[in-house]
C-alpha cells in the first residue's frame, strides 16, 4: 500500500527555528525589494533611512512608495497564505485556495463592475466593492451549503460554480465594454504599483484576524481528523466550519479589495509550509504566512528589477511561479491516488 504522506517531509529541526529562519528571509528580502526599482537604492542607504537618517530624495522614494509597498506585500502574502492553509484544512483538500470558492472572482466582478459602469466614482469605490463582491458571493456559499449540511465537498463545488459565474460575468463586461480593457485587466491581474499608506491601513484587519486564527489551531487539527471524530471530541463541526471559512473570506476579500486578484499565493504557500514543518497547525499557519510573505515580495521584487522602468505585475509573476508548481501537485496527487 502506497503512503499517503510521502510527499510531506518530516522536520528535523525545532518548529521554532524554522520559524525564526523564515522570519530572517523575509526581513532580508524586505530590504532588498526597498532597494529595487527604476532608482536603485543600495541596502546600507536603508538601513540608514530606517534608523532615522535623512537620504536626499531617497528618503522621498522609500517612505512614500517603497516602504508602504513592502508592507503590504508582506500583508497580503501572509493573509492570502494563510486563508489557503485554512481553505485545505476545512475542505480536506490540499488542492483548496480562495479562488476555489469563488470569492476572489466575485471581488473581481463587482471591481469589474465598477470601473466599467461607473468610471468616474471615487477610488475608494473599488476596493470597496471588490469587498462586497467577495462577501457577497461568500455569503450565498453558506446559505446555500447550510441547507445542503455543510459537508467539505458541497462547500468546495458550489464555489467552483459560483465562481465559474462570476468569471462569465467578468468576460461578458470586458467583450461589451472594451475600452476598459485594460484597466480592468491590470486590476484582475494584481498588481502592487501605485498602492500606499492608504491600502496599508485598510489591510490593518489582517493583522486582527490572523492571530485570531492561530489562537484556533488546535481546533483546526481536531476538523482535520474528520466531522465524526470532531463531534466525538466535543466540537461543533459545521459551525466551527462556517467560522473558519467566514473568517478565511475576509482575510482574502480585504486583500483582493487592496491590491486586485493575486492568484497561486494562496494554494502554493501552504503546500510548501506543510513539506518544511509537517501538518500541525500551530506551526503550518505561521510558516505558511511567512511563505506567502516571501513568495509574494519576491514576485513584486521581480516585477520591479526586471525591465525597469516597466513594471510586471506581481499576479503575473506569481502566475509564472504557481503555474508549474500547480501541475506538480496534481501529479504528486495522482501517484498518491
Amino acid at each position: 500500500m502506497k503512503n499517503n504522506h510521502k510527499f510531506i517531509l518530516k522536520p528535523n529541526l525545532h518548529p521554532s527555528f524554522i520559524l525564526l529562519t523564515l522570519l530572517i528571509i523575509m526581513l532580508i528580502l524586505s530590504i532588498v525589494s526597498l532597494g529595487v526599482g527604476a532608482v536603485y537604492i543600495s541596502p546600507l542607504e536603508i538601513i540608514q533611512h530606517l534608523f532615522g537618517e535623512e537620504i536626499q530624495s531617497q528618503s522621498f522614494i522609500l517612505h512614500n512608495y517603497r516602504i508602504p509597498r513592502m508592507i503590504i506585500a508582506i500583508i497580503v502574502g501572509a493573509g492570502l497564505a494563510t486563508a489557503g492553509a485554512i481553505l485545505q484544512g476545512i475542505l480536506r483538500n490540499p488542492m483548496a485556495s480562495p479562488d476555489v470558492i469563488g470569492v476572489t472572482k466575485g471581488a473581481g466582478l463587482a471591481a469589474v463592475i465598477i470601473i466599467v459602469l461607473f468610471p468616474m466614482a471615487p477610488i475608494i469605490f473599488l476596493p470597496l466593492s471588490a469587498f462586497i463582491g467577495a462577501a457577497l458571493i461568500a455569503t450565498i456559499l453558506m446559505l446555500y451549503v447550510y441547507r445542503k449540511g455543510g459537508h467539505p465537498n458541497t462547500i468546495a463545488l458550489v464555489g467552483i460554480a459560483l465562481g465559474a459565474i462570476c468569471q462569465a460575468g467578468i468576460e461578458y463586461f470586458m467583450i461589451k465594454f472594451p475600452d476598459d480593457v485594460n484597466m480592468t485587466l491590470l486590476w484582475l491581474t494584481g498588481s502592487l504599483w501605485g498602492r500606499g499608506w492608504d491600502q496599508v491601513f485598510m489591510l490593518l484587519p489582517c493583522l486582527i484576524v490572523i492571530p485570531i486564527l492561530i489562537g484556533l489551531t488546535s481546533k483546526l487539527d481536531i476538523l482535520n481528523l474528520g466531522d465524526d471524530i470532531a463531534t466525538g471530541l466535543g466540537e461543533r463541526s459545521k459551525v466551527l466550519r462556517y467560522i473558519l471559512l467566514s473568517i478565511s473570506v475576509v482575510i482574502t476579500g480585504v486583500c483582493v479589495a487592496a491590491v486586485g486578484s493575486i492568484g497561486f499565493i494562496g494554494l502554493i504557500a501552504p503546500h510548501i509550509a506543510r513539506r518544511v514543518v509537517g501538518s500541525k497547525f500551530k506551526v503550518l499557519l505561521p510558516s505558511s504566512a511567512l511563505f506567502g510573505a516571501i513568495l509574494l515580495l519576491i514576485a513584486d521584487s521581480l516585477g520591479r528589477g526586471l525591465f525597469p522602468p516597466i513594471e510586471i505585475p506581481a499576479g503575473i509573476v506569481t502566475a509564472v511561479i504557481g503555474a508549474p508548481y500547480f501541475l506538480y501537485l496534481l501529479r504528486s496527487e495522482r501517484k498518491k491516488a
